[in-house]
C-alpha cells in the first residue's frame, strides 16, 4: 500500500477548494487533510471517488462516487468544481451545497 503524501504547503490556510492528491485505493487516504482540500481516488485514468471532509467543519468525511449512480462530476480540480450539490443528512445534521469554482455556496 502506497501512502499518500501531500506538499507541506498544501497545508497552507489560503487555498480555495482543490484536488491536492490522487491514490489508487480509499484506504490510501490521509486520517487528516489540508483545509479546503480533496483527494480523487482512481484506476488507471478513471476517476472513482473524491474525498474530502465536510466544509461544515464539524468532522464528517464525504465520499461522492464518480462512478454509478448517483454519481458526482469533477468539472475542474483546482479550483475545484463538482456537480450537482452536495446533500449530506446525519443524525444529527444537513449540509447542503455547492462547490463552485473553489468556493462554498451553501443552500
Amino acid at each position: 500500500m502506497a501512502v499518500t503524501r501531500i506538499s507541506w504547503w498544501q497545508w497552507l490556510p489560503i487555498f480555495h477548494w482543490r484536488v491536492v492528491a490522487t491514490c489508487e485505493a480509499a484506504d490510501e487516504i490521509p486520517h487528516a487533510l489540508p483545509r479546503n482540500a480533496a483527494v480523487l481516488v482512481t484506476s488507471g485514468e478513471i476517476m472513482k471517488w473524491l474525498v474530502f471532509d465536510c466544509p461544515c467543519r464539524t468532522g464528517h468525511r464525504m465520499m461522492l462516487p464518480l462512478q454509478g449512480k448517483p454519481r458526482w462530476n469533477v468539472v475542474s480540480m483546482s479550483p475545484l468544481t463538482v456537480v450537482p450539490s452536495v446533500d449530506y443528512r446525519g443524525a444529527e445534521r444537513r449540509c447542503h451545497y455547492f462547490v463552485r469554482a473553489g468556493s462554498v455556496d451553501w443552500v
